[in-house]
């Protein structure tokens, strides 16, 4: 099948390399000729495990190109998915902008039959207000075309996308018309060769689904997050209670991981447009409300137990941290909403120096703290560690699980390790000489 993808973020260009694998005619349209021509030549602007390989195959064997004309996009192509950014408003609410803007240009330019398809996350009614934009812009043509627009929500997590769109739980279409969902059946009939992963229902139906799931997701998270507050207070160790609860299969393992806090480009935007959706329409959404707010409590819980234990040594100000990670998760480059980025605003703001380190995500960490003086990026793992007063370790990546923590403890000024992941054991951080203190468990050697 043709298909006509708009956007090269993380779903549109993950959506794009994995039509593409499966054999589709892809064309893929961003607005930035820089990206574009980075593309062409097999190269991602983003970090993504395995998606360059794929790109990189994929145009070379024709299957996948890209280009700045949505009307070369659009030629030939049934699908056109919309997979811009909707960021959101400085109230909570969803900037459609950008999916406003698509859509009138789809109304400009198409020339026959089309399905657009809405796969950035959007709210309840985009698909209506899509398809009345369309409807305008081939009016003001006097042109009388067929197209239909549905919703197709995508469920991916960055650093593993390419996986969940190669072997999905679950693809969402959402339509009343009985045709296109069987064209969108055909489309994705590659990914579900072992049972059937197609799930039609009403387009509001299908928008709301995506942010029911994200929400419930964020939910496990700021609930965990919370019994670890109060385990610390009560002499529990969340680890354990997480073993208990999860072991009950109406609960699960899954997203039940007491941290910082999330981030990213999904969690945090998703949680706010619900709750501005839901007040727009008469309800408030007080579970969703407290999810947010437990969440953002959370984010400087690690900076709090920094700023308690230098109290005695009269507050962070001249102190130096070293920092272990930047982006918002392991194995993406992503900083959006970063537990880490509200840390050291709030650290620095009160004088403490920050050393900081990321295997990936150091170049967007350094554009977004270019500024503030009191943060360096270094480009070695134990660099950040020379004469440092503590580590602070709020990144889960791989190479920070089992450190060499004879080194740690050289490069310090002094045994002192903050765990915004609980990537370590209390016992042995104990045994090894360190004052630790991580999240929902007893301090170590205070």
């Amino acid at each position: 099948m043709n298909v006509c993808i708009v956007g090269t973020g993380y779903v549109g260009l993950v959506s794009a390399a994995c039509f593409a694998e499966m054999g589709n005619d892809v064309v893929c349209v961003d607005v930035n000729p820089e990206i574009v021509e980075t593309l062409r030549s097999g190269k991602v602007h983003i970090f993504e495990p395995g998606l360059e390989d794929m790109v990189r195959r994929n145009v070379g064997e024709g299957r996948l190109s890209f280009t700045t004309s949505l009307a070369e996009g659009l030629e030939g192509a049934l699908f056109a998915f919309i997979t811009v950014g909707t960021p959101s408003l400085p109230d909570g609410s969803c900037d459609l902008c950008y999916v406003d803007a698509v859509a009138s240009e789809i109304g400009r330019t198409m020339d026959d039959y089309k399905i657009v398809v809405d796969k950035s996350t959007v709210p309840v009614g985009t698909a209506d207000r899509v398809r009345e934009i369309i409807r305008k812009e081939l009016d003001a043509r006097s042109v009388d075309l067929e197209f239909d627009v549905v919703s197709n929500p995508e469920f991916l997590k960055e650093g593993d996308a390419v996986m969940d769109f190669m072997k999905p739980d679950r693809v969402i279409v959402g339509t009343e018309n009985v045709r296109t969902a069987e064209l969108l059946r055909a489309l994705y009939s590659p990914f579900a060769r072992s049972r059937e992963k197609l799930i039609v229902m009403k387009t509001r139906s299908a928008e709301m689904t995506k942010y029911a799931a994200n929400c419930m997701l964020a939910t496990k998270i700021s609930f965990i997050n919370e019994m670890a507050g109060i385990c610390e207070r009560v002499g529990a160790d969340v680890g354990e209670v997480r073993l208990g609860i999860g072991s009950d299969h109406r609960i699960g393992y899954h997203f039940i991981y007491p941290g910082m806090g999330y981030g990213g480009s999904c969690f945090p935007k998703d949680v706010k447009a619900l709750i501005d959706t839901a007040r727009n329409n008469g309800f408030e959404p007080r579970l969703i409300a407290s999810v947010d707010d437990v969440n953002n409590r959370q984010k400087v819980v690690l900076a709090e137990k920094i700023q308690k234990y230098f109290e005695a040594q009269g507050g962070v100000a001249g102190k130096t941290l070293a920092l272990w990670g930047i982006a918002f998760k392991a194995n993406t480059d992503d900083i959006r909403e970063a537990p880490a980025l509200e840390l050291i605003r709030v650290l620095t703001a009160q004088g403490m120096r920050v050393r900081a380190f990321d295997p990936v995500a150091a170049e967007r960490g350094a554009q977004a703290l270019e500024g503030n003086e009191l943060v360096e990026i270094v480009k070695e793992q134990y660099e950040a560690l020379e004469g440092a007063d503590a580590l602070a370790v709020v990144t889960d990546w791989n190479q920070f699980r089992n450190p060499d923590f004879q080194r740690i403890r050289q490069l310090l000024t002094a045994p002192l390790l903050f765990d915004g992941r609980n990537l370590y054991s209390p016992e042995m951080m104990g045994q090894s000489g360190f004052a630790y203190f991580s999240i929902g468990r007893a301090a170590v050697g205070a």
